[in-house]
């Protein structure tokens, strides 16, 4: 630019060419003007560029190439004209450099020089400051502190008292604090932090004692069972002592105690049982009597209850305190799930709910009014009504005798304890009279197997005695007296099986058993000997009766053995009056006393032999049924053998031996003496009206359709046969030919066939002195149709022309006549 300007300055004079050079010189001056300029668009100016002239862009470059290289060369001329003051600037300025730092250098030693000869100085002044500041500070200390130490002395004092845990004396240093001294001094930050804390700590207190309390209370339930079972154990001392001194008065040798009990024991238990102490597990001696207090630190029951008096909260520990005891006395109150199994899980039950009561008893008498006697009424009838229904549901469970009897034991003992501690009881005795019955069920449950052990393992025999001494042995355990056995010589059998001595020894024992039940239960003697019978009574009637009659039912129990529990239950009967004496002489009860509960063991043991007799009479058709079914008649034969049937023989044969077997039935006591022949007589009876039965059955039988007269014949021996087995008298006692009347009604039927006497039977048919009296027209009809057609069927096989033939065509017609008047007068009879 700076060349444009001096070629503009020379006077040259313009020529045509020149102007149009100068003009176009100006316009892309211009251009080129707007395009260095970076303000203006560019779009306007390049446009210009190519819309004026056809050739204006080559000649835009050209003019832009030209102008480039004139920047260049101005560039060029400025760099060179400025070069040299640039180097000479450059050169100074490194000279300048060393000067520089070497002035820093100066200024740096100097500084330092400077800094250390001030530091005494400034740390003397700083000091000197520092000692009038602190001048004056401890003056104004000094000032406050006299006002402040009290305070803290009194706030000291506060927390080593709570440290101590003397927090009765730390709520009143409190008081003093709030009232006293905090007020002078209340505008220091301190005193309002205390002020602030004071009722922080007062909660802390008491939270603090609360938390004993819990403490307590936890402990108290994990102890409970060993101060209960402390308790139970004196109140049994006590029991066990009154009792020996009872004995001792009794029999007159009564001086004086053996020992002293605490009078409290006695009047009142909280004295006696309760003392100061932590949880103890202190070994106990004979003369040692233990109390709950030995066992049990109620100071966090009494300090906490004073905390609370003293903060004007006692309501609400006293109201927190009683509902604690109750949500623990409905833990203590649930049982286990398994505690029926076993006595230490009753125990375990029982000293914890003496351990409860007796420390509630203790507080009761020990503070005033945090429990009150109403609070500890409802809990114990609370109590007392879980118990009883927790100890009806468990004792249920209980099938042995022994764990129900030592619960037992262990209710009276729980009881007792109470009582001395001011409890009503009397609900827990009225249970005990449920857990007998309970006890008698599972006593019975026990003798039932051991009866029908003893049942199992009889011979069913009469009792084999060698010597003397055997003889006494078995009298020592049964009551057997009869005059005609003991004249004879050894050896000798005694009418009864093992099984007798046994089950008498085993009624016995059972008595027993239901006595020990009775003790302590503060019953009289008549109460005890009514429910001793009353349980023999059910030992007797249901369970003894129950076995007898399930052992009778028993398939393999025979005719013999049979016979022999006839036998053995008329002497188990016998005996039934001296167990009436035994248990006379264990309760000293008259038995001519009013309310006298009677044995019912003579209707037991008539039952059992009139199920053992009607059992004998059912064996007795089965075994004849067993014989019959072997019979095999050729019910078509021409003629008989000769001789009665095998089978009926066999039959004959068995009822002989086995009526045998009744000769051992007892027959020598007055009181007995037709029994055995009233038994063996109905058998025989029963047998051979069973046998006429069955054998009729046989002939009308409507699967037989026809019979020979040869058959008729050899039945009619086999019924001659059992005539005169009948008799035999095969059973003595009957009177004539009473047992032959048991086949009259065959005999009458054979003989109207045998004999052929319809005439007669037609004739005197419902006359009192008829000759076939007994001989239904029914049974005579069926009979003959059956013959009728066996004659027609073996004529057929004998003779083809046979109905050629006079005399059975006249036969034929006979029947035929018979049977149209015996259908009248069977049609008369239904008529």
């Amino acid at each position: 630019m700076a060349s444009d300007r001096v070629h503009a300055a020379l006077p040259n004079p313009p020529s045509q060419g020149e102007k149009e050079n100068k003009e176009e010189e100006n316009v892309f001056g211009n251009i080129f003007a707007e395009l260095e300029s970076v303000d203006l668009p560019l779009g306007t100016t390049l446009r210009s560029i190519y819309d004026d002239q056809p050739n204006a862009h080559k000649r835009f470059m050209e003019k832009l190439d030209a102008r480039i290289r004139n920047h260049d060369r101005e560039i060029e001329k400025m760099c060179n004209f400025h070069h040299q003051g640039f180097v000479d600037a450059i050169t100074e300025l490194l000279k300048v450099r060393a000067d520089a730092e070497k002035l820093m250098g100066q200024v740096t030693d100097t500084n330092q020089r400077l800094q250390e000869a001030g530091r005494e100085v400034t740390s003397q002044t700083e000091e000197v400051i520092r000692c009038r500041i602190q001048q004056r500070n401890m003056a104004t200390t000094v000032e406050k502190l006299q006002l402040c130490i009290p305070v803290l002395e009194m706030y000291s004092k506060l927390k080593e008292q709570l440290e101590s845990k003397r927090y009765y004396a730390a709520l009143k240093t409190m008081e003093q604090l709030q009232k006293v001294y905090i007020p002078r001094v209340s505008h220091y930050r301190f005193c309002q932090i205390m002020d602030e804390n004071l009722p922080r700590l007062r909660e802390e207190i008491k939270e603090i004692s609360m938390s004993d309390l819990k403490d307590f209370l936890e402990s108290i339930r994990k102890h409970s069972d060993k101060v209960g079972e402390t308790a139970m154990r004196q109140a049994q001392q006590h029991r066990t002592f009154n009792s020996a001194v009872s004995k001792q008065a009794n029999l007159g040798h009564y001086n004086k105690p053996v020992y002293s009990l605490n009078e409290q024991m006695c009047a009142h238990a909280p004295n006696s049982l309760l003392m100061d102490g932590d949880i103890g597990d202190e070994e106990e001696t004979d003369e040692e009597i233990l109390t709950a207090q030995d066992l049990v630190d109620f100071s966090p029951v009494y300090r906490c209850l004073h905390i609370y008096t003293v903060l004007g909260d006692r309501e609400t520990f006293e109201n927190y305190y009683r509902k604690q005891r109750k949500k623990q006395a409905r833990l203590v109150l649930q049982p286990q799930a398994n505690m029926h199994e076993t006595v230490e899980g009753y125990r375990r039950y029982f000293n914890q709910i003496v351990g409860f009561f007796v420390v509630e008893d203790h507080i009761l008498h020990a503070t005033q009014g945090l429990v009150t006697r109403a609070f500890t009424d409802e809990l114990w009838n609370m109590a007392l009504s879980k118990i009883i229904a927790v100890l009806r549901t468990h004792s249920s469970y209980c099938n042995d005798p022994d764990l129900v009897l030592e619960l037992k034991n262990l209710i009276v003992i729980f009881a007792d304890t109470l009582q001395i501690y001011g409890f009503p009881v009397n609900r827990l005795f009225d249970l005990l009279f449920e857990v007998r019955d309970q006890y008698n069920e599972t006593l019975l449950k026990k003798w039932a197997l051991v009866f029908r052990e003893i049942f199992e393992f009889d011979n069913y025999s009469p009792i084999p005695v060698d010597t003397e001494e055997e003889y006494k042995l078995v009298l020592s355990r049964f009551p057997f007296h009869d005059a005609e056995i003991e004249k004879q010589d050894f050896p000798k059998k005694l009418p009864m099986s093992q099984s007798v001595p046994q089950i008498y020894t085993q009624v016995k024992e059972f008595i027993y058993a239901s006595l020990k039940f009775s003790e302590s239960l503060h019953r009289s003697s008549t109460e005890i000997d009514d429910m001793l019978r009353k349980s023999t009574n059910l030992l007797l009637t249901r369970t003894l009766s129950s076995c007898l009659q399930n052992l009778i039912k028993k398939p393999h129990i025979g005719l013999t053995e049979l016979v022999q529990i006839i036998i053995n239950t008329t002497h188990l009967e016998q005996a039934c009056r001296y167990l009436e004496e035994f248990i006379t002489n264990i309760t000293n009860v008259s038995p001519e006393t009013v309310h006298t509960t009677r044995l019912y063991g003579l209707s037991t043991f008539k039952d059992a032999r009139h199920a053992a007799e009607g059992e004998i009479y059912t064996k007795l058709n089965q075994k004849i049924d067993e014989f019959i079914q072997l019979a095999d008649y050729e019910w078509g034969m021409a003629e008989s053998d000769g001789r009665a049937s095998g089978y009926l023989m066999d039959l004959i044969n068995f009822l002989r031996s086995t009526f045998q077997v009744f000769t051992h039935l007892p027959n020598n006591n007055n009181d007995h003496a037709s029994m055995s022949g009233k038994v063996a007589q109905t058998a025989c009876m029963s047998a051979c009206k069973h046998l006429s039965t069955s054998l009729m059955q046989m002939l009308l039988d409507t699967e037989l359709k026809q019979i020979s007269m040869g058959a008729i014949q050899q039945f009619n021996l086999d019924v001659i046969q059992c005539e005169l087995f009948a008799s035999s008298e095969p059973v003595p006692g009957f009177q004539g030919d009473t047992l032959q009347l048991a086949f009259i009604d065959l005999r009458q039927l054979l003989d109207l066939f045998m004999v052929w006497d319809w005439s007669t039977y037609l004739a005197d048919y419902g006359q009192p002195t008829s000759k076939y009296l007994r001989v239904n027209p029914a049974t005579a009809l069926a009979l003959l149709e059956k013959v009728y057609r066996g004659m027609k069927d073996t004529n057929k096989k004998n003779n083809i022309f046979s109905q050629f033939r006079k005399n059975d065509r006249d036969k034929q017609k006979l029947i035929e006549t018979v049977v149209k008047q015996l259908r009248s007068l069977v049609n008369g009879m239904s008529s």
